[in-house]
């Protein structure tokens, strides 16, 4: 899942940030309006988690912004302000859920998780080919029963590659949608990523090869 964080509190950002990638998500940061929104312009984002109470161009526009140019992210909502009213003036704005500070990261988490799984089509809790079983929601993936010593990178492409049901998945969507924007496109990340998930996955064989197009389950 790829998240873009948009709070002008640089700490908070990057705690919240950091927490986001020991869960094993791909996570960019915007410090104001302008550049969220210039990053949800470039990037394909699953989930935008959005400050409302940001100087400049303020969340509301941002969240409006979001709406009205077709972006397929789900936004959720932070402010310090909980009343109802706002809860209700910001999901009128287009935002998709709503959470006031201060928060539980736990439920942050949570709620991320759900609006992740509501951009895009509905899969089951559980992904299954074969013996080989993922978890997404507790991080575990295992085959024949035996648990897999996966990193979050990892783990990221295998999900989009069952969740894909067979279908090709390109190195350019791999990268797009597990990493961040830090990434180089230039390299050989996902190359090399693909190539320990195999020997991980062990044999025989599960993520085949297709010449010029991507990878498959």
């Amino acid at each position: 899942m790829r998240v873009l964080v948009v709070e002008d509190h640089e700490e908070l950002a990057e705690t919240v940030a950091a927490g986001l990638r020991r869960e094993g998500m791909a996570v960019d940061l915007a410090l104001d309006g302008h550049a969220a929104l210039e990053r949800a312009t470039v990037n394909g984002y699953d989930v935008v988690v959005l400050d409302r109470d940001l100087p400049g161009l303020h969340g509301d526009r941002v969240c409006r912004a979001l709406a009205e140019g077709g972006s397929r992210a789900r936004v959720l909502m932070l402010t310090a302000s909980g009343t109802v009213a706002d809860r209700v003036a910001g999901l009128g704005m287009g935002a998709d859920d709503y959470l006031p500070k201060p928060f539980a990261f736990t439920e942050l988490v949570a709620r991320i998780r759900a609006l992740g799984r509501r951009a895009q089509p509905a899969l089951p809790p559980v992904l299954v080919h074969g013996d080989l079983r993922l978890d997404p929601a507790r991080r575990v993936a295992s085959r024949e029963g035996r648990q897999l010593p996966l990193s979050p990178k990892e783990f990221a492409v295998l999900e989009l590659l069952m969740a894909a049901g067979g279908a090709v998945v390109s190195a350019e969507e791999l990268l797009e949608r597990g990493w961040d924007e830090a990434a180089d496109p230039f390299t050989q990340t996902v190359k090399v990523t693909v190539s320990r998930l195999r020997r991980k996955l062990g044999d025989p064989p599960l993520i085949e090869t297709v010449a010029q197009a991507g990878y498959r389950v």
